[in-house]
């Protein structure tokens, strides 16, 4: 079921983490924090909306580093009912897609849960006190990429690493919803 992020929460504190890697290293939020702003994606495996993007994520991603943006992806998606997105899996789609970010697995879900993840992908961009100021989409694209699409994401993060603000202007992202586990 497709789902859509809410307006984003200016000001909202970064939740911390403590999650294992694709590449074997547990991972937390000082970690993958840049000096200048960092990026929390939800995204997994199979989600149509993130196969067409995966490239361009990280196309972004590296290219925001010279900017001192750090960034982390991380999996938060019931393994059980969707073995698609196993940490297998993930290492492997970690590597064919040539990942310059952590991947992290968010298997109890807790970490989605703190930062209010709905679906994949879901972009939290915060600038370099961890105060949030771009809950918005990557691009114009769909299931399908959209050609020649506006770097949305990019320049957002761009503005907050030399400002601190984002954009009052966001158009939300728009993906697979995430795959809660069931209660009980």
């Amino acid at each position: 079921m497709a789902a859509e992020t809410p307006i984003c929460e200016f000001g909202r504190k970064a939740a911390d983490f403590s999650l294992p890697g694709t590449d074997g290293r547990i991972r937390t939020l000082a970690d993958v924090r840049g000096p200048r702003g960092t990026l929390v994606m939800f995204i997994c495996n199979h989600c149509p909306y993130v196969q067409a993007v995966i490239d361009r994520i990280v196309r972004d991603v590296t290219d925001l580093a010279a900017h001192g943006i750090g960034a982390v992806a991380i999996m938060s998606n019931d393994t059980e009912r969707y073995p698609e997105d196993g940490f297998e899996e993930m290492k492997r789609f970690a590597e064919r897609h040539r990942f310059t970010f952590p991947y992290l697995l968010d298997e109890s879900q807790a970490v989605a849960r703190a930062y209010n993840a709905v679906c994949t992908p879901d972009f939290f961009g915060f600038n370099a006190d961890l105060c949030l100021q771009y809950r918005g989409r990557l691009d114009a694209s769909r299931r399908e990429a959209a050609p020649d699409a506006p770097r949305e994401l990019y320049h957002a993060m761009c503005r907050i690493a030399e400002t601190g603000e984002g954009p009052a202007d966001q158009i939300p992202s728009m993906g697979c919803s995430i795959k809660w586990k069931e209660a009980g």
